[in-house]
């Protein structure tokens, strides 16, 4: 047997393994490090897994979202394409405007500091002009979107996981009608949204976290 040899080249390998999120995430079993989450839809089902070894305070946060019910009843609203190559870009779901979901903004995770990047199925979190203002809306990449990874003098997007099933779904929601909306999201707006019919965890045990759930008083369940 060959000795193995050691060095800065090895070295270098084994920096670059450890750095590179775990791939190989699965649909159906639970993945060390991923927290899985069902989405269901009027349009099909998505399971996406969140990375919590990379992205923990994203992932919780969503995770949050997720426990206390407070994507149920929402939408996919925006079906961002990209120009020239329509079958690309991004949509767009969760809360929207809906104040009475909400629970305290998020401070960014860049990619930068996280490994992860903006690349096909993967889920980001969204946010306003402050980059610090997350909440309850995210997005998922049909194709890269490089634009949103950090970069020097731009914080861009949390990205947090990827999606493990359903991509079909995401895809024939990206092709839905658009017009509306304004500034970045002008024409972008889904004309007939995708109902979000719930979001549920499928690892480990919910944690709800026990704030008030003021929508519910004229949407009772």
């Amino acid at each position: 047997m060959n000795a193995v040899r050691s060095g800065p080249g090895l070295i270098a390998l084994l920096a670059l393994a450890l750095a590179v999120p775990a791939l190989g995430q699965s649909a159906t079993r639970a993945t060390p490090g991923f927290v899985r989450v069902a989405i269901e839809t009027s349009a099909g089902r998505i399971v996406v897994a969140l990375d919590q070894r990379h992205a923990p305070a994203t992932t919780a946060n969503f995770l949050a979202y997720v426990d206390d019910g407070r994507l149920d009843g929402t939408s996919f609203y925006r079906a961002s394409r990209r120009k020239g190559a329509p079958k690309f870009g991004f949509v767009q779901g969760g809360i929207g405007m809906d104040a009475r979901r909400r629970l305290p903004p998020l401070v960014l995770e860049p990619t930068d500091k996280t490994g992860l990047r903006h690349l096909d199925a993967v889920i980001s979190m969204a946010h306003g002009a402050d980059e610090d203002s997350a909440n309850g809306n995210f997005s998922i990449m049909v194709g890269a979107n490089p634009s949103l990874d950090a970069k020097r003098g731009y914080r861009g997007y949390a990205a947090f996981g990827k999606v493990v099933a359903g991509m079909d779904v995401v895809k024939r929601i990206l092709a839905l009608p658009t017009g509306g909306g304004r500034g970045a999201m002008r024409g972008q707006m889904i004309l007939k949204p995708v109902r979000l019919i719930r979001a549920v965890r499928l690892d480990g045990t919910p944690k709800p976290t026990g704030r008030p759930k003021p929508w519910t008083l004229f949407n009772p369940r």
